[in-house]
């Protein structure tokens, strides 16, 4: 399969999700004191590829609000979208970059997300991610210490 089909499919999968969430059974919003706030749109096994999901999430940062560094499932391999505002990112020893509205990156399986936060102390941020993920693994995100 065509890994830029794949992905494309992908996010128009889960950009729908929000206009059919009332068919699935979506878990609340979870947020935190950082001022995130991470709310599951979509999750579901991928038929033609046995033992991989796709979840999406949204995660919406208030001025200034960051993630801590963290870790994703080691089978994740994840495509982040910016929805809105601008999010600044650095995965592994890669370089900190700045991402706006419209614009992507990803994140290899056993990366370590070092940095994630709203690039504005003014502004709301969202970002859309997309996970394709072994669907025993449960915990997506686990913060580093």
């Amino acid at each position: 399969m065509n890994m830029k089909f794949f992905l494309g499919a992908a996010v128009a999968i889960a950009l729908a999700a929000p206009t059919v969430a009332h068919l699935a059974i979506i878990h609340p919003a979870i947020a935190d004191d950082a001022g995130e706030t991470v709310t599951p749109q979509f999750n579901q096994a991928i038929p033609n590829i046995p033992g991989k999901s796709l979840i999406a999430v949204t995660v919406d940062y208030a001025p200034g609000a960051a993630s801590p560094a963290h870790l994703h499932a080691k089978s994740a391999f994840i495509f982040a979208y910016v929805v809105a505002g601008a999010i600044e990112s650095q995965v592994d020893d890669g370089p900190v970059e700045i991402f706006k509205a419209g614009e992507s990156f990803h994140e290899q399986p056993g990366a370590t997300h070092r940095v994630s936060r709203n690039a504005s102390t003014t502004e709301p941020a969202k970002l859309l991610a997309v996970f394709v993920v072994d669907s025993g693994d449960k915990a997506l995100t686990t913060p580093l210490h």
